[in-house]
């Protein structure tokens, strides 16, 4: 594995280096995004449509706390590219060694609070009905795990700050193809069903902690901390805390989204509706792989580099960023728009759920060819450090837009008001990060440095 300085984030043409950084970051969610898919598919064939619906109703609350340490994650890894940029090596490393014990701290408590709530949460996220008894055996399982999820994905972004793009990649594929292989075991071997299912994701998140610890420890990594640097540093800590909460709110707006969604669906059509959204929110999660990778390459191009104060090469980037994921989403239209029912038969053989999911989904992914404008403007303002316009274009497509349709638009045109609410979100919030994007470029990148 080729070894990349952070420096080298701030002169190598940005074309190259968002290559650099998006390819391995593509692999490595496209892995997992595959991992999540083939799961699907193993609990599906093996144990029934009905665990397929169990696990989207778990995702919710074992997504929002795994969810806590990308949030730190990201806010820190603002900072520490920043201060890389800026050559300021030891707030880097008070900033690394203050998100550990965040991290450590509010994992803990959630996961305490999640198994003294559990009977009450899983029916609120929609686990009804013949749903609730395979949801309630996966949720304590994975729950417990959570942690070691926290700590990999706030791990995994400080790896990708430091401009080691392909230890954040093998990050993300690790725990994949262990999780993989325990699945064949414990689901298909040794007839577990939801039971080995959990252990298997469980066990997988412990994996990526191993590795993610190793590449810290190991010279790979600049980032060499001491116990004087897990102390907490408020104004780092605060930092940290307003950058994060813009990731920690996106998750908690999808939390959201799934409770509304899998409720409102349950209603509509019973558990095949509920199973039809879980299977569509699979596809979400893969079929985008090549543009969140694109995102994520873009993040410490953009976060250096306006550390560095070299706002020529920032304009560079968020362009060149934008064209490469427009370019992949239409990638990614025209395959969901071709072969949509070849993808729903990979799932189940229930004839219901084959009829009613390939349309839905076509219109799920409808406006997937802009939503790259929206992905990356929204990124650019956590990327340099501006938390509220980072914030509020996060919350965009799903909490301003998405809820308040998705609330009303099935009351009119029943399912299929839904399905529609997710390209309608789509489009406007683009249109509303494109103009603040465009307003910024123009206000705050004007001067030219090298």
């Amino acid at each position: 594995m080729a070894r990349i300085d952070s420096a080298a984030l701030g002169n190598r043409p940005i074309s190259r280096l968002l290559i650099q950084q998006a390819a391995p970051a593509s692999v490595g969610i496209l892995v997992m995004s595959l991992n999540i898919l083939i799961d699907t598919i193993f609990v599906g064939n093996w144990i029934g449509p009905t665990a397929i619906a169990a696990i989207n109703v778990v995702l919710p609350v074992s997504f929002f706390i795994a969810a806590l340490g990308m949030a730190i994650g990201i806010g820190g890894s603002s900072i520490i590219s920043r201060a890389l940029g800026a050559e300021q090596q030891d707030r880097a490393l008070k900033t690394f060694g203050n998100q550990i014990t965040l991290t450590l701290l509010l994992t803990i408590t959630m996961v305490v609070v999640g198994l003294v709530f559990i009977n009450d949460l899983i029916p609120a996220f929609g686990g009804k009905g013949d749903i609730f008894d395979p949801a309630k055996v996966y949720y304590r399982v994975v729950l417990y795990g959570v942690p070691f999820l926290a700590l990999c994905m706030m791990g995994n972004s400080v790896i990708r700050a430091e401009g080691k793009p392909n230890f954040a990649m093998a990050a993300m594929i690790i725990p994949s193809v262990g999780n993989l292989i325990l699945d064949y075991f414990l689901i298909y071997k040794l007839e577990m069903g939801m039971l080995g299912a959990a252990w298997a994701t469980t066990a997988s998140y412990v994996f990526c902690l191993g590795y993610v610890v190793w590449f810290f420890l190991s010279k790979n990594s600049e980032l060499k901390i001491s116990w004087p640097h897990f102390g907490f540093d408020w104004p780092i800590l605060k930092e940290i805390s307003s950058l994060g909460f813009v990731t920690l709110a996106r998750q908690a707006v999808v939390s959201i989204t799934y409770l509304l969604m899998n409720n409102i669906l349950f209603d509509l059509g019973g558990e095949d509706s509920v199973t039809v959204y879980a299977i569509i929110g699979r596809m979400l999660m893969f079929a985008l792989f090549p543009v969140l990778g694109v995102t994520q390459g873009f993040l410490p191009i953009a976060g250096f580099n306006y550390g560095a104060k070299k706002y020529a090469r920032v304009r560079k980037s968020i362009n060149t960023a934008i064209l490469y994921a427009v370019i992949l989403g239409l990638l990614v239209f025209t395959g969901i728009m071709s072969f949509a029912e070849e993808i729903v038969k990979i799932f189940t053989d229930n004839a219901t759920i084959i009829a009613e999911t390939p349309d839905a989904m076509r219109w799920v992914f409808a406006a997937t060819p802009i939503i790259a404008l929206q992905l990356i403007g929204a990124a650019y303002f956590q990327a340099v450090g501006k938390a509220v316009p980072a914030f509020l274009l996060t919350l965009s497509r799903q909490g301003f837009f998405f809820i308040p349709l998705v609330l009303i638009l099935p009351r009119f045109y029943g399912e299929i008001g839904v399905w529609i609410s997710f390209p309608i979100a789509d489009f406007l919030s683009t249109v509303v990060t494109g103009y603040f994007l465009n307003r910024e470029i123009r206000k705050s990148l004007k001067t030219e440095t090298a």
